[in-house]
């Protein structure tokens, strides 16, 4: 077994998907999600892309990311909007309650750990 794994998403069936509809604050936005792995222990990566929209976020898991493209805008409850740009990277500790804007159509990768 290869200890290493390449993020070659042509590989990948994508995850089609969308915010819960009591999260959703304005627009239509889409997901698609290729989990590029998942290990015991719940650690998870892969690359994550929406379309325009916004909707409440409320996180139990540890998130690094890095914006690839698009604009998006994360606000925690009570602090000061973050906009995230290609070449942008976060992490969202648990217990982060908030919302994300895709302003423009956004890819990101990522790596999420329980």
């Amino acid at each position: 077994m290869s200890r290493q794994l390449s993020f070659d998403l042509s590989t990948i069936t994508p995850e089609e998907g969308a915010p819960a509809p009591d999260r959703l604050i304005s627009g239509d936005p889409r997901f698609t999600t290729w989990n590029i792995e998942e290990a015991e222990g719940g650690l998870y990566a892969g690359v994550w892309q929406s379309t325009p929209g916004k909707w409440r976020m409320s996180y139990d898991e540890w998130e690094y990311f890095h914006i690839l493209e698009g604009y998006s805008i994360v606000t925690e409850d009570g602090g000061e909007p973050v906009h995230l740009r290609a070449g942008d990277r976060l992490i969202l500790r648990p217990g982060f309650k908030g919302s994300w804007e895709v302003v423009e159509t956004t890819r990101k990768d990522y790596v999420i750990r329980l």
